[in-house]
C-alpha cells in the first residue's frame, strides 16, 4: 500500500509581538479572573498593517509556502496540487475572498500554473483537513505531492473583542488569545516507515456545531467570535477523541499503548485545555501520554496553522529528534476532531 510523509515544512510569524497585558489593559473593564494564567498566552504575533509593509492572509500563507519550498526537493512546478485552508482569506488589504480561491492565486504567484489547486474551510482543523486530503490523494495514486497552506490574520477578532468586552463572562474572550501565522507543508509518497503519516482520520459531531461560531459583530462594524467555552471545553466534547482513535486502533488489534508516541501536538486553544486533555488521555486509554509540545505562551492560538507552528517551532529548536513519533490532535468549531500518527525523519525548519 502507498504511504504519504511530510517532506517539507514552513512557517511565517510577523515581527510585532503583542503581550496578554497589553491586550487586557486596553479593556473598558479588567476581567475577574487572570487571562494569561487561563489561557496560557503570555504574547501572541501581529501582522503589520503600516502602509508601506501591510500584511493580510494572503502575505503570511506566501511567505510561509515560499519557506516551504526553500527546504524542499520539488519546485513550484513541481506540484501536483495546492490546497489553500485558510479561514480568514483577506488579500490586498481587507478584501475577503471567496472568488477566485485563494489556493489558485497562491499558485499562480509561486508559479506552479499546472496543478490542482482548491481552498477548504474547516476552521482550526483546516491544516490537518488538507493533509487527510493529500494524503487520500498520494494513497491512491491520483497525485505524487501536494502543499498545505495556509495564512490566519486573525487578529482582528481580538481588536473586535477589546472594544466590546464589557466584564464578566463573554463570549468574545477566546477572541484574546488569537495571533497571526502563515504555515505550509509538502506532503509527497513515503519510501521509508520512518519517515511517514501512518494514518490520519478526521470526525465531525455537528451537535456542538454552534458552540464556536465566527462572523460580523452584532455591535459594531468589526468582525467577531462567538465561543462557549463551557460547552466547548468539557469532557464530552473532548472524548469524541479518544472514543474515536480507541475505536480504530481496536478495529486493527492495537492500543493506544502500542503506537509508542513519542509527542503529542494538541490544537494550542488553552495551557489548560491542554492539560485537560491529556488528564483524560491517560484516563481513557489507560496509558500515560507522550510529552505534549506547545508554544501557546508566545504565539497564543493561530487557528488552522496550530500543529504546524508547534512543528515547525520545535523542528528550529532541534527539540524533536529524527525518527520521533508524533501524535496530533486537532480541536476546532463544528466541531472537527481527529488524530494524525506520523514518523518524522527528514523535515527541518
Amino acid at each position: 500500500m502507498r504511504h504519504s510523509r511530510f517532506e517539507a515544512i514552513g512557517g511565517y510569524l510577523p515581527e510585532r509581538a503583542v503581550t496578554t497585558d497589553e491586550l487586557i489593559d486596553r479593556l473598558a473593564e479588567k476581567p475577574s479572573f487572570d487571562f494569561a494564567a487561563v489561557t496560557g498566552v503570555r504574547e501572541r504575533r501581529v501582522r503589520a498593517t503600516s502602509p508601506e509593509n501591510y500584511e493580510d492572509s494572503f502575505t503570511l500563507a506566501m511567505n510561509a509556502a515560499r519557506d516551504c519550498l526553500s527546504r524542499s526537493r520539488y519546485r513550484a512546478e513541481d506540484l501536483d496540487a495546492i490546497v489553500s485552508v485558510s479561514i480568514t482569506r483577506s488579500k490586498d488589504g481587507e478584501k475577503f475572498y471567496f472568488e477566485p480561491s485563494f489556493a489558485s492565486m497562491i499558485a499562480k504567484e509561486l508559479g506552479a500554473r499546472q496543478v490542482i489547486h482548491f481552498d477548504i474551510s474547516n476552521a482550526c482543523a483546516g491544516m490537518l483537513t488538507g493533509t487527510f486530503l493529500l494524503d487520500r490523494m498520494i494513497r491512491s495514486g491520483i497525485i505524487r505531492n501536494g502543499m498545505v497552506v495556509s495564512g490566519e490574520a486573525i487578529t482582528p477578532i481580538a481588536e473586535t473583542a477589546v472594544k466590546e468586552l464589557s466584564g464578566g463572562y463573554d463570549p468574545q474572550f477566546a477572541s484574546l488569545s488569537v495571533g497571526d501565522s502563515g504555515s505550509a507543508v509538502i506532503i509527497d509518497v513515503s519510501e521509508d516507515e520512518r519517515d511517514r503519516i501512518h494514518y490520519v482520520e478526521m470526525m465531525t459531531a455537528s451537535e456542538f456545531s454552534d458552540a464556536c461560531i465566527g462572523m460580523p459583530s452584532d455591535r459594531t462594524q468589526g468582525i467577531a467570535l462567538y465561543t462557549d467555552n463551557r460547552r466547548m471545553h468539557n469532557e464530552d466534547r473532548f472524548k469524541l477523541w479518544t472514543d474515536s482513535q480507541r475505536s480504530f486502533l481496536a478495529e486493527q488489534g492495537r492500543t493506544f499503548a502500542d503506537e509508542d508516541f513519542d509527542y503529542v501536538i494538541h490544537h494550542q486553544f488553552g495551557a489548560s485545555a491542554v492539560t485537560f486533555l491529556n488528564g483524560l488521555g491517560e484516563r481513557e486509554f489507560a496509558q500515560p501520554m507522550p510529552p505534549p509540545l506547545n508554544v501557546i505562551d508566545k504565539y497564543g492560538n493561530t487557528s488552522s496553522t496550530s500543529h504546524f507552528v508547534v512543528l515547525h517551532d520545535h523542528l528550529r529548536q532541534r527539540n524533536i529528534p529524527p525518527g520521533s513519533k508524533v501524535l496530533m490532535v486537532p480541536a476546532a468549531s463544528g466541531v472537527v476532531t481527529g488524530y494524525l500518527s506520523a514518523t518524522i525523519s527528514s523535515l527541518e525548519a
